[in-house]
């Protein structure tokens, strides 16, 4: 007769415990804490939570016509500005020749989108005559700072070779001088050159915070837009799929997943309860990324979400039939979870990195809301492999030890 393990008992009572408290933190939280890995805490899309919507219409001037490649360049910039203000998961396209819509989750103010994502911010410097030295185009970087001196915010410039020429070439020639700083045609500094600036580098300082200091330099960074934008558009948008929609998918996800859950027990019996202990392990864990990366959660990415948790259920399942089949061939419950565990990896790990990589391509190549999707299911096999290959096996071995259950019957046998 096998003796109980009661160490392993209360090792194995409390890993229940535990999870068992961290679920009930992240489904009801008597406090609101940042790091809980809970789904209140999770950015949502545009289609599960609105946002705003923008149309910009792009105009010839004398300056600039509207070309192809100009509207490519456009986008481009755009792009570049709303992903350097860290909004995540944008909705960008062109429609028709001349038009670009503009759609940004978690923002309810049209008019702030306008004002920080699709200004020109034109850089330029000039002497007292008014000549230009320097633009914006001669730019390398412009990153927000904070003066080590003052603890004021700033943006310091960094000019390309040819432009740290052209800045110390009009320095030396204008020491004592004034050179003035203009960004959309307005003036907002006209220090005196004190000595030559030789270095390639400047400062715009004078800004109220941070924040403001960081918009001017993603501006100055991304470069002044090829043509005219005249914004025709600009209202806040509710979520596409509607509270009823998303609530009936949210209920259709509850319920298959309950299946599964169910399907589990009965049919491999303990195994079946370690592997739905350790889906709730992996679901933890997968949310706690995803707030942690601050990841948007969109329709897509739930999809990708629930993609992953088939396929670590899929894991499971490869694993403990390769189990039932070394407990058939009369080998000790130990030895048939370790050989078990070694037979179903390769099967295992070539079936995700196969979905690995055509997820790594739906993200290079896609936009948008096809990227969450691509986030999202990478990041959940990343996590269900651990789940399935080593909290699983773990807690197999741990069961095993505790002596309490060694008919081969309960393992599906």
């Amino acid at each position: 007769m096998t003796q109980v393990r009661w160490d392993k008992v209360l090792k194995l009572l409390t890993v229940v415990a535990v999870v068992g408290l961290v679920t009930w933190f992240a489904l009801k939280p008597p406090v609101k804490v940042a790091w809980l890995p809970v789904t209140k805490f999770v950015r949502l899309g545009l289609d599960l939570r609105g946002g705003v919507h923008v149309v910009l219409q792009a105009v010839d001037t004398p300056e600039a016509k509207v070309t192809p490649e100009a509207m490519k360049r456009v986008i481009s910039i755009l792009e570049e500005r709303i992903n350097r203000f860290g909004v995540t998961e944008p909705v960008i396209q062109q429609q028709g020749s001349r038009r670009v819509i503009v759609e940004i989750a978690g923002v309810k103010d049209p008019d702030e989108v306008v004002r920080t994502l699709i200004k020109t911010a034109y850089l330029e410097f000039k002497t007292e005559g008014g000549e230009v030295i320097v633009t914006g185009r001669d730019l390398k970087e412009a990153r927000e700072a904070l003066d080590p001196q003052a603890n004021k915010p700033e943006v310091d410039l960094t000019f390309n070779p040819v432009g740290a020429k052209k800045f110390a070439d009009a320095t030396t020639a204008n020491v004592n001088r004034r050179i003035g700083i203009y960004l959309d045609g307005q003036m907002i500094q006209n220090p005196v050159v004190q000595e030559p600036i030789t270095n390639g580098r400047a400062r715009i300082t004078g800004y109220a915070t941070l924040e403001e200091a960081h918009r001017i330099a993603v501006l100055l960074q991304s470069g002044a837009l090829p043509v005219k934008l005249e914004v025709l558009e600009k209202r806040t948008v509710g979520p596409t799929l509607g509270a009823d929609s998303l609530h009936k998918s949210l209920y259709a996800g509850a319920v298959g997943l309950l299946a599964i859950l169910l399907f589990m027990v009965l049919y491999y019996r303990v195994p079946g309860l370690i592997a739905d202990f350790s889906l709730t392990v992996y679901a933890l864990l997968v949310l706690f990324i995803f707030t942690a990366l601050k990841v948007t959660m969109t329709l897509p990415g739930i999809a990708g979400y629930i993609l992953s948790l088939a396929m670590a259920v899929d894991a499971n399942i490869i694993i403990f039939e390769r189990l039932k089949e070394e407990l058939r061939a009369g080998k000790t419950l130990r030895a048939a979870i370790d050989d078990g565990f070694k037979r179903a990896f390769v099967a295992i790990f070539d079936a995700n990195l196969t979905t690995v990589i055509a997820a790594l391509v739906l993200y290079y190549f896609g936009t948008g809301p096809i990227k969450g999707f691509a986030v999202t299911l990478t990041i959940g096999i990343a996590v269900s492999m651990f789940t399935a290959i080593t909290m699983t096996r773990w807690l197999l071995h741990l069961v095993a030890g505790t002596g309490l259950v060694k008919n081969p019957k309960l393992y599906g046998a």
